[in-house]
């Protein structure tokens, strides 16, 4: 059987990322979600999931469709809810606070944690300089001064800085598939976010591009703490510290099978369903 042995490693060692123990002892988790239920309407469509999400770690979703993975996602910084009859029960815990808490702000949490979709969606009206400061200017007010370091700081980060620095007032829509969805990143970025949300973020993109949303990833996580839903799993293995499994129940609900690091999850799975999967068997 074919298992994916190319998993991340330790750029400084060159040695396979050691699982972390998640006993009482170790590191509180940036992000930790706690018996989550998400429904539309009356229907479940994510059962019971707790998870932890690893500081300045890059998490992998995935699972066949259908399981969830997007919904969890978007149940991390209260997109779910845009979702007419949409609603949670159950904690999502940034830092120790609580996401769900009666008076916290649900713009407030999207700007602790910032997502890239699935395609990118910069605002094709808007320049490349006034789409990465778009989300600084719905309540703050900066110096144009500010603004500019603050664009100039955000590009570089996505490594897109040196194609268009001469041409920053240029429409978005110019840009090719790749560099917008860098521009998208790169307008996540300028907020200063603590997670950053990714919803199959290369499925769009040309390997190439993919190559560099990947390289990008693999670079912001010293920063921030990164989860990824992606169908691709041997992405998955090549950017991920750790990986969640889901599946669908026998209530056609999303559930969490299996959680760990992503050597032991695609070389050594705990359970039968995670190993048909990442074989091939099933999905």
């Amino acid at each position: 059987m074919t298992l994916y042995m190319d998993t991340k490693t330790d750029r400084a060692a060159g040695a396979i990322t050691p699982e972390p123990e998640m006993a009482a002892s170790a590191p509180r988790p940036a992000l930790l979600i706690e018996q989550l239920n998400a429904y539309y309407g009356a229907v479940l469509a994510v059962q019971d999931v707790t998870l932890p999400l690893l500081r300045h770690s890059t998490t992998a979703i995935i699972g066949p469709s259908g399981c969830g993975k997007s919904t969890v996602l978007r149940c991390l910084n209260r997109m779910h809810e845009v979702v007419p009859r949409a609603r949670v029960s159950g904690r999502v815990l940034l830092e120790g606070q609580n996401m769900y808490d009666p008076g916290v702000d649900p713009v407030r949490v999207r700007r602790r944690i910032g997502m890239l979709f699935q395609r990118p969606n910069p605002f094709p009206t808007m320049s490349i300089f006034d789409n990465v400061v778009a989300g600084l200017k719905l309540n703050e007010r900066h110096a144009r001064r500010e603004l500019e370091e603050i664009v100039e700081r955000a590009l570089r980060q996505v490594a897109l800085w040196d194609e268009v620095k001469d041409v920053l007032g240029k429409s978005a829509a110019d840009l090719s598939g790749g560099q917008q969805q860098r521009l998208c990143l790169a307008r996540c970025l300028a907020v200063r976010p603590e997670v950053i949300l990714m919803d199959e973020p290369c499925s769009a993109l040309d390997p190439i591009a993919t190559l560099r949303i990947e390289d990008l990833i693999r670079e912001l996580e010293v920063q921030y703490t990164i989860v990824i839903v992606t169908h691709n799993m041997q992405q998955a293995a090549r950017v991920a510290d750790r990986v969640a499994f889901f599946m669908i129940n026998e209530r056609g609900a999303g559930e969490l099978v299996e959680y760990g690091s992503a050597e032991q999850v695609f070389t050594r799975p705990r359970q039968k369903r995670t190993e048909d999967y990442v074989t091939g068997r099933f999905g």
